[in-house]
Formats: structure tokens, sequence, C-alpha cells
């Protein structure tokens, strides 16, 4: 049967997906479950846990013909997260399903690394390009109190796993919080040196319902950086590509690493990303107070071409950036686990 995306009829300056500043939307990234098997505790509580009912989470066919319609529209990216996405029973049929649409040149992954040492080789096999694995310490008892479970050994055989396959891009992600895991910055700079990741760091936000956000445990991209120059130079790295981290590489060439600036100095200038909830609420920003229901379009009588429409005025009305740097910043009602990360 030919999907209803292929009758979209659009002109060349129609194509692109873009909002009223002019931002063009490549990026999409689709939460596939709500569930995680850890609790880090900037994502969601250690308990009372509230999970979306299975059968409201979107199907993979769902999942495709969302993704077939974003294509259409310029989208050419995707990221899958959670949640844990490797929770998600089959996940690489999905990987397998999304990389035969058209337009789509990359497919990403964001996990715990929990699941990798067993499941790492049949996703890639599957397509995944990309795959980013959060860890937020090197030190068995402080990723035990950060994450709520002790497993720093299974989540590192994970990570040397994948560095074993053939995968385009491996990214460690560090989210940097003062007093807690800061004095941890060099050695997770030398894991970029030793290793084949690209290490990046990235500055605590405000998204969980406990997680004790406050400003004084904000590290600035700026003094992350000063803690790494004492393990060797870095040199910035120049590109046209728009990226949410600011990239360098040592100067003896020996490893990349990044810093994303999300409180101290955001990009929401320059954000092309967008996203779905795990039961198919779109989201145009990370900290957006409205969702639109696209769950209920592709369950419906919607054409592809009435949900491109509905996309591209929920895209158009995208927020100019988030608040978190004013008095009137407000929370997402929903922690990090079930917005996707």
């Amino acid at each position: 049967m030919v999907s209803d995306t292929q009758n979209i009829q659009q002109s060349p300056a129609d194509s692109a997906l873009q909002d009223q500043f002019g931002r063009k939307i490549i990026n999409l990234r689709i939460s596939v479950t709500d569930r995680c098997n850890f609790r880090c505790t900037y994502c969601m509580p250690a308990e009372g846990m509230q999970w979306i009912a299975r059968r409201e989470i979107l199907t993979f066919e769902e999942i495709e013909r969302l993704v077939r319609i974003f294509a259409s529209l310029g989208v050419d990216r995707v990221r899958l997260t959670g949640g844990e996405p490797m929770m998600r029973q089959n996940l690489d049929q999905l990987i397998a399903m999304l990389k035969q649409v058209p337009g789509i040149d990359n497919i990403a992954l964001t996990t715990n690394g929990y699941f990798l040492e067993e499941g790492a080789k049949a996703l890639i096999d599957a397509g995944l390009d990309r795959i980013n694995i959060s860890l937020d310490s090197l030190e068995r008892e402080k990723f035990s109190r950060l994450v709520r479970k002790d497993m720093l050994d299974k989540v590192l055989r994970g990570i040397h796993t994948v560095a074993k396959l053939p995968i385009q891009s491996i990214k460690i992600n560090m989210v940097v919080i003062r007093g807690v895991n800061d004095n941890e910055i060099p050695a997770f700079a030398q894991l970029a040196r030793e290793h084949p990741f690209k290490v990046r760091f990235i500055e605590f936000m405000p998204l969980g319902a406990d997680d004790d956000w406050g400003r004084d445990k904000v590290v600035p991209s700026s003094e992350v950086c000063q803690q790494i120059e004492t393990v060797a130079p870095l040199v910035p790295i120049d590109e046209t590509d728009l990226h949410p981290a600011a990239r360098y590489r040592f100067a003896d060439g020996q490893g990349e690493i990044g810093v994303i600036s999300s409180v101290t100095a955001p990009f929401c200038d320059q954000c092309n990303r967008v996203r779905i909830t795990p039961e198919g609420q779109f989201r145009t920003c990370l900290f957006s107070l409205q969702e639109t229901d696209l769950k209920t379009l592709v369950r419906g009588d919607a054409s592809d071409e009435d949900i491109a429409t509905t996309i591209r005025q929920a895209v158009w009305q995208k927020e100019e950036g988030h608040l978190i740097n004013r008095p009137d910043f407000q929370r997402p009602s929903r922690p990090m686990s079930q917005i996707g990360g």
C-alpha cells in the first residue's frame, strides 16, 4: 500500500520544516518507552513512578509512519531515547524499519548502557549509526548513588563491547554536578584520549521533580574546559553543522570532547530538534509546557497530509528558547523519563 506521505505535494520552499524564528528542523528524537531499570537522581524519583499504559505507547508501525512524515518534511536524523530504550523488546526491528525510510540518513540511540553487552550487536547489525551512553561517574560508590543501582561494572563492559563493533560514533554523556562528580572531569577527559569515545560534558539542568537542582550545582562549561586543559591543551573544532555541543580536539590529535552549555550559554537560537514522547505527544522543546497530540491523529482517520499540517503548525510555534535563566521559568510537569532523553 502506498503511504499518503508519498502523495504530499510541496514546493522546494515549502519542504523545510521551519519555525517562526527561521530555525530549520532536521533532528527528531523519539522516546520508545518511559520505563527504565535505573533511577537516576536528575531524571526520576526513586519510587512512585506511574508508568504509561503499554496500550498508549506508540507501536513500531506508528513510529515508522510518523518518521516517514517527518522525513517528507526534511528531517533526516532520528534518535531513539527513553526511559531506557533497550527495555523496549525487539528494538532492532524498529531500527531496521526506520533505516528503510527514504530521507533518513542517520539513526542514533541514547542509552544507560546496561543492556549493551548482550544487545549492541543486534542494534548495529540492524543499522544503528551512532550511540550515546549516559555515564556520570567512574567511581562505583558514586555511580550507585547517582543511578540508585550498583551496575557500573556491567555498564563499562557494555561500553567496551560497543567499542569493538562497527559503528560511526560512540559518545559518553556526563552530567556534571558540582560537589557530586565534578572532581572526575579530568578522568572523563582521559577516557577520550585512551579510547575511541567522544566525551560530552553536560551542564546540570532542572528536569527532575526531586533532582535538588540549584544554580550553585551547575558547573559552567568554561570551568569544565579549564579542568580538561590540566589533562592536555584543547583546540576548538570549527564546523558548519549545528550541534548542541561546542566541540574540541586535543591539540596533539589524541581524542575529542564536547561541552553542552544548556544553562550558562543556551544554544536555543540554533536548535534544530523536536521530540515525540512514548505515547505520541509532540514537543518542540525539552522544556515545553505544551504538547501536540499526534497519537490520536495516527490512530484515527487523519491522512499523512493532515498530520504533516499539524506538525508544521506546532513547529511554527516552537519556543524561542527555554527560560531557565529567567524568574518566570517553569519546570515541565513530567519527569525526564516520560519526556525522553
